[in-house]
């Protein structure tokens, strides 16, 4: 069982940054493909950046690339979640999910509870 904790949201005008934190309590944070999505209302839930359990690899949806950077410290436990030059549409709850793959198939999902980002124009 793994618990997400999500940090760093709030109100920034367009062309400002935030860094979104999220810690994992237990062990073996090594283990999890660390994803962040967001969500507006009346919208899909949208992937924005993952990364790998090692940190050398990561994807981004178009709309951020250049933009957002995702990062991950093991010791910490912690993933991170840099916005850069953000824009109204940006605007979303942010979730934090962790995600492992076991040998034998099963897939574990774990989520945050969500942190605001709200851009203003």
């Amino acid at each position: 069982q793994v618990q997400l904790v999500e940090s760093g949201g709030g109100l920034v005008q367009a062309g400002g940054s935030l860094r979104l934190s999220c810690v994992a309590s237990g062990r073996t944070f090594s283990n999890y493909v660390m994803y962040w999505f967001r969500q507006t209302t009346g919208k899909e839930r949208e992937t924005v950046a993952y990364i790998d359990r090692t940190g050398r690899n990561t994807y981004y949806v178009d709309s951020v690339k250049g933009r957002f950077t995702i990062s991950r410290d093991n010791a910490k436990h912690t993933v991170y979640l840099q916005m850069n030059s953000l824009k109204p549409e940006d605007t979303a709850v942010y979730y934090c999910n962790a995600n492992y793959s076991a040998p034998w198939g099963t897939a574990y999902h774990y989520w945050g509870q969500g942190t605001q980002v709200t851009v203003s124009s």
